[in-house]
């Protein structure tokens, strides 16, 4: 599959997913957003990009923060995203939020035009993310930063899930994917550069970046159900394993991760899953 393919077909699974986009019940990518958001610490009249902003979980804090002297341009390719954004932002009154539709892969933005690049679960995800920062080294102005997550990928977990789907799902029906999204493609393709702080580190140094932190902390993601969960995952970048399992295949998983995930609820309670992210900052080296 080449790049325009693959992008084309996670531009169409978010497009489908996009009115229900984090906003199912489930704890995860916002609590993610605003904990590196944190970390980034943007500050007042400071010009913030936040690249595949989704429906905002970095957006609208960095927003606040940087206030109205400041501004925060969000930006993701698939169009659907950015118009349930502009409708947040709309109801929010984020008069210094902009959000338009653009390739983050090769961002057509002036250079040393912002101050901090954010990217939550979503840089890293591009089909050559290695070679696009230098290209967000080029927008940051002298001392800019950038912060995003990933996932704390390992060579024995099934990549961008909580450990526990390791077992949960059978590998089998991982053949079902194109050869792209297979489990030993994704792992070849991140974990030679973000499975090691010290690979991730010289990565970032070579793209121009100094100062790089990284660090591991867990964000409990929280379901009120098993199925609640399963519904959910349509909605991120699970939903590409759930489209092309066959229809069998797809209702013996949801059965199978439903009462996997019910039989860890607590009197009743929701489903919590203490899930290991790393966030990584750094700063332009100029």
């Amino acid at each position: 599959m080449d790049d325009t393919t693959y992008k084309a077909r996670v531009t169409a699974a978010f497009e489908r997913a996009a009115g229900s986009y984090d906003r199912l019940g489930v704890t995860f990518f916002t609590p993610m957003g605003r904990r590196l958001v944190e970390r980034a610490a943007p500050k007042p009249g400071e010009r913030v990009l936040d690249v595949g902003c989704g429906r905002g979980a970095c957006l609208f804090l960095a927003a606040s923060l940087v206030g109205e002297s400041g501004r925060v341009l969000g930006i993701d390719i698939a169009p659907a995203m950015i118009e349930e954004a502009r409708k947040e932002a709309a109801t929010a009154g984020a008069r210094n939020v902009e959000l338009r539709v653009m390739d983050g892969e090769y961002p057509e933005l002036p250079l040393r035009s912002f101050d901090l690049v954010t990217g939550s679960y979503s840089l890293i995800f591009f089909p050559d993310a290695r070679a696009a920062l230098p290209r967000y080294a080029r927008l940051l102005a002298d001392g800019g930063r950038i912060a995003f997550t990933s996932p704390v990928f390992t060579d024995d977990t099934f990549p961008f899930l909580p450990p526990v789907f390791t077992e949960l799902i059978p590998r089998s029906l991982l053949e079902n994917l194109p050869a792209q999204w297979r489990p030993e493609e994704l792992q070849r393709r991140f974990n030679s550069w973000l499975a090691k702080a010290e690979d991730l580190r010289t990565t970032l140094e070579s793209a121009g970046f100094g100062e790089v932190e990284i660090d591991d902390e867990p964000v409990d993601l929280v379901a009120p159900s098993g199925s609640v969960w399963v519904e959910w995952s349509h909605t991120q970048g699970m939903r590409l394993l759930w489209e092309h399992l066959p229809d069998d295949d797809r209702e013996r998983l949801r059965v199978r991760l439903t009462e996997a995930l019910d039989d860890m609820r607590r009197d009743g309670g929701p489903v919590s899953i203490e899930t290991p992210v790393r966030y990584v900052t750094a700063s332009v080296a100029r």
